[in-house]
């Protein structure tokens, strides 16, 4: 594949490994921009100009079809034994029918017992608002989500409703990052950011300090 370079700097996709093989590398690069609400004609004319091979909209079609059955299998494996659970949602730019809209994506991230780290699940969802959540979170539980201590979140009402409706007596911790950066939307002058910030992972790191 052909990469355009920018002078002075070394620039590469993100979305494709170096030393991924071409054809898979392509499937990837396609599948992001249509997802990012590239419209298939679009992605055909890009892919032309990239790599001199002509991609039909119907391929391009086709390729976002396997990718929606490979996320289809990887959100119905089961989660197992999880300990700490970190909920967040980002609002995206995404395909709905034939039209591009900002949605929610909803966001789970498990740390089981032996310290790991694992992406458990993500959802497209009109809002965060309570129902939302609560299916998001129940789906969890279907899998099979076992062995709960802590919830971290920010303290969003939609979300913290719905946790406290699945995972009743559950401890809960707000997010440290979304608690500093509503902390500082109270600051008047800005550049006294920076300095009410460190005072804050002051507070945050004391007891760790001990």
């Amino acid at each position: 594949m052909k990469v355009p370079q920018v002078r002075g700097m070394e620039f590469y996709p993100s979305c494709i490994e170096k030393g991924m093989r071409s054809e898979r590398a392509l499937k990837l690069a396609i599948a992001e921009m249509y997802v990012k609400g590239v419209s298939t004609r679009r992605v055909s004319d890009i892919v032309e100009i990239l790599c001199g091979t002509e991609v039909s909209s119907s391929q391009v079609s086709r390729l976002a079809k396997e990718l929606d059955e490979e996320i289809t299998s990887w959100k119905a494996q089961p989660v197992g034994q999880i300990q700490y659970l970190v909920l967040d949602a980002t609002y995206e730019s995404v395909r709905v029918g034939s039209h591009v809209v900002k949605q929610a994506l909803l966001v789970a991230i498990g740390v089981d017992y032996s310290g790991n780290r694992h992406i458990l699940d993500a959802e497209v969802a009109n809002s965060e608002a309570e129902v939302n959540w609560r299916s998001f979170l129940e789906g969890l539980v279907r899998r099979g989500m076992h062995g709960l201590r802590m919830i971290t979140s920010d303290d969003h009402s939609g979300l913290r409703a719905a946790i406290d409706a699945v995972f009743p007596g559950i401890l809960w911790q707000r997010c440290q990052f979304h608690l500093q950066q509503n902390a500082h939307s109270y600051v008047t002058k800005k550049d006294e950011i920076p300095l009410i910030a460190a005072d804050i992972r002051k507070v945050f790191n004391r007891n760790m300090s001990r």
